[in-house]
């Protein structure tokens, strides 16, 4: 199935000769993803004296403004597109002259899925920025993975994907301005004057979007967990060791289980770095001038 993919591409004004390094930027994964998210964050670092990045933001299929199809969201298609995206022949941002392999930034689940596709050999990355890294979906954080939890899941993923009750249901669970705002305002933003009603509008617009609610349906669920244990979750991070430098960018005030999820990392093998920034899940939009300062710092020496 061919998808319709929205991306943005920024480059720094002034280009002198060399070559540029590019950096992939991918949103986090959730019913509200869009690349809106990391947009000032682009700003700020192509605003830096001697920038020389080619910057790409994705939205990943069934999120943002790409296409959203009903179809098998699952991590493996989540990770086929991404190597698809990026050594792909036809790829629009043309991966394949690139002189060295882009440096990837990802948030929540697309960090542990970028993570994934470097460990299996899908895709190469000179560095991997992980901020908030997530690995659990919504309801398998909360409620775990026991057979019984996991037919509540299916039942649930095949009632929201229904034509007229799944509508009915996703607008009742997610695609209400209140249940925006109460999302932003218990664990995607730290600071509830941040949360302004433009941004609660823009957000509340991406559940009205043509098939919202399929690609939502399989992360809440826990189709596109990229690993299902902890146990999973180290042993993915320390087998990047030797083949991508990894800073793990912890957001200090993420909920509880996401948070002890991050701690893990701090001196996990495979961490190169290990810092904490600012904010909740979204540590990047609400915080960009702090997160854009990491990723920097991060990436000049390496």
């Amino acid at each position: 199935m061919k998808l319709n993919i929205s991306y943005e591409e920024h480059v720094c004004s002034e280009i002198s000769d060399g070559p540029l390094q590019t950096l992939i930027l991918l949103p986090s994964i959730s019913d509200v993803s869009t690349t809106e998210e990391w947009r000032q964050v682009a700003f700020k670092l192509l605003g830096r004296d001697g920038s020389r990045w080619r910057i790409v933001i994705v939205d990943w299929p069934g999120f943002g403004l790409s296409d959203r199809p009903r179809m098998e969201y699952t991590a493996d298609v989540m990770e086929g597109f991404l190597k698809d995206f990026l050594t792909s022949s036809d790829s629009p941002i043309s991966m394949s002259v690139l002189e060295r392999p882009p440096a990837i930034v990802g948030a929540g689940h697309a960090a542990t899925l970028a993570m994934r596709a470097v460990k299996k050999g899908l895709i190469n990355a000179q560095a991997i920025v992980a901020v908030a890294p997530t690995w659990a979906g919504p309801m398998p954080i909360v409620f775990g993975r026991e057979p019984d939890m996991e037919s509540r899941y299916n039942l649930l993923r095949g009632s929201l994907q229904a034509p007229a009750l799944g509508w009915m249901m996703y607008n009742f669970m997610v695609s209400s301005p209140d249940n925006i705002r109460k999302q932003y305002l218990s664990h995607v933003y730290a600071d509830p004057n941040n949360v302004t009603p433009s941004l609660l509008e823009s957000r509340l617009a991406l559940t009205k979007r043509e098939g919202a609610r399929f690609a939502p349906a399989a992360f809440l669920t826990g189709l596109l967990d990229p690993v299902t244990s902890r146990e999973d979750f180290l042993s993915l991070v320390a087998d990047l060791e030797g083949k991508s430098s990894v800073l793990i960018a912890a957001a200090s005030q993420a909920p509880k289980r996401s948070k002890a999820e991050m701690l893990v990392l701090n001196g996990a093998r495979g961490v190169s770095k290990y810092v904490e920034v600012n904010g909740g899940l979204l540590p990047q939009e609400e915080y960009p001038e702090e997160v854009s300062e990491v990723i920097y710092d991060f990436l000049a020496d390496i």
